[in-house]
């Protein structure tokens, strides 16, 4: 009974992780995002179904609601659609890819995203510290201040999803958009556990398809069983505790990925963003959580942003030499220096908020001077 108790808790874990693709609202197109930054870690790969994977993208909003990538510029402009990649492995491994998040979301929500379908907007303005210049020459450090757009959410791609579900609420997620200029921009995209469950697209499908494929009450090992026994980093990412915020304003918030950092200067630093509450981290207990009402998050975060702004810190934890940065499952250790990158003031919620959440696509490739994939 204990065994079987144990594969029925990692299954439930499991599945409140594993919906992780912030992805588009239309789930037939293709999350070309995640493709693109698989593609440039990919070139140091001769073989295509090997390629470290970013899995930022699963935490991503994607949607080709139209826009180009400007590669010699490193920008992007939203005024036409983004070209998909000509990679027929990777087109058909993001199909598959989508279509096995579907399957967990238990089937396709139209209009809403397959994972992190349960979100909100608000606006506000980024403050960038003195020291943030001296790591990048992204422009939004080198300004006194850059407005902003920043989206919550639950993590399941069910819309109804109850704040208070321990499997299906976490972990959450957290994307921001820095307006650099008229159709310029770039994002930071996090959720709220520092770790991740797989290296590669592929390795991310095989977890889901052994999360569909176990029955609790069957025979033991049953597939989650086998795969987490098989993949420590995947049973890590799904034990890891997932508490229950009493406010999206008091969790944390981690990028899966590291980016690389060039300033001024030439010199070059690996590092991954942190987004971190000012009034601190703030949990309930398990009793207290699920006295709380489906929609306790979202209530409270209209209610706290009317009184007064709502601030985090962002920081970016740097590596050093020898850290693995091409390896989302591999951590870096909690003594590395943080390099305080600025603040975030969030002032209201954004208008027209339903209209707003079908237009915005988050962005995991930087696509600004100063930070690489």
């Amino acid at each position: 009974m204990a065994r079987q108790d144990t594969s029925t808790n990692l299954r439930k874990q499991a599945y409140g992780v594993l919906k992780r693709a912030d992805s588009s609202d239309h789930s037939e197109e293709i999350r070309l995002d995640e493709l693109l930054l698989s593609e440039a870690r990919g070139k140091r790969d001769a073989n295509p179904s090997s390629r470290a994977f970013g899995p930022t993208a699963l935490m991503s909003a994607v949607r080709r609601l139209g826009g180009k990538a400007n590669l010699a510029s490193n920008h992007w402009t939203e005024d036409r659609a983004m070209p998909l990649t000509t990679d027929e492995k990777l087109l058909a491994l993001s199909r598959e890819t989508i279509e096995v998040f579907d399957k967990v979301a238990s089937g396709v929500h139209p209009g809403f995203r397959p994972a992190h379908a349960k979100g909100i907007l608000l606006t506000g303005m980024f403050t960038p510290s003195s020291e943030a210049a001296s790591l990048t020459r992204a422009p939004h450090l080198h300004r006194d201040s850059t407005p902003v757009t920043v989206r919550f959410s639950n993590f399941a791609g069910i819309p109804s999803v109850a704040d208070n579900d321990p499997q299906g609420a976490g972990p959450r997620g957290f994307a921001v958009r820095f307006h650099l200029g008229e159709h310029v921009h770039t994002d930071i995209i996090g959720h709220s556990v520092d770790s991740f469950p797989a290296r590669t697209a592929e390795g991310l499908v095989e977890f889901l398809n052994a999360l569909i494929a176990t029955d609790p009450t069957g025979p033991h090992p049953n597939a989650i069983e086998q795969f987490l026994g098989a993949h420590p980093a995947a049973a890590t990412f799904v034990q890891i505790p997932k508490p229950i915020p009493t406010s999206f304003a008091r969790e944390s918030f981690f990028a899966v990925s590291a980016f690389k950092f060039n300033n001024a200067d030439g010199m070059s630093h690996y590092g991954r963003y942190r987004v971190l509450p000012v009034a601190g981290n703030d949990y309930l207990g398990e009793t207290e959580a699920a006295a709380r009402s489906p929609n306790f998050l979202f209530d409270e975060m209209k209610e706290r942003v009317a009184k007064e702004p709502i601030r985090f810190r962002v920081a970016v934890q740097l590596a050093e030499d020898g850290d693995t940065v091409d390896d989302a499952t591999v951590r870096w250790p909690e003594q590395r220096p943080q390099l305080a990158f600025g603040e975030i003031s969030l002032q209201e919620i954004a208008p027209n908020n339903p209209g707003e959440e079908q237009h915005i696509n988050f962005d995991p490739i930087p696509r600004v001077v100063g930070t690489e994939p």
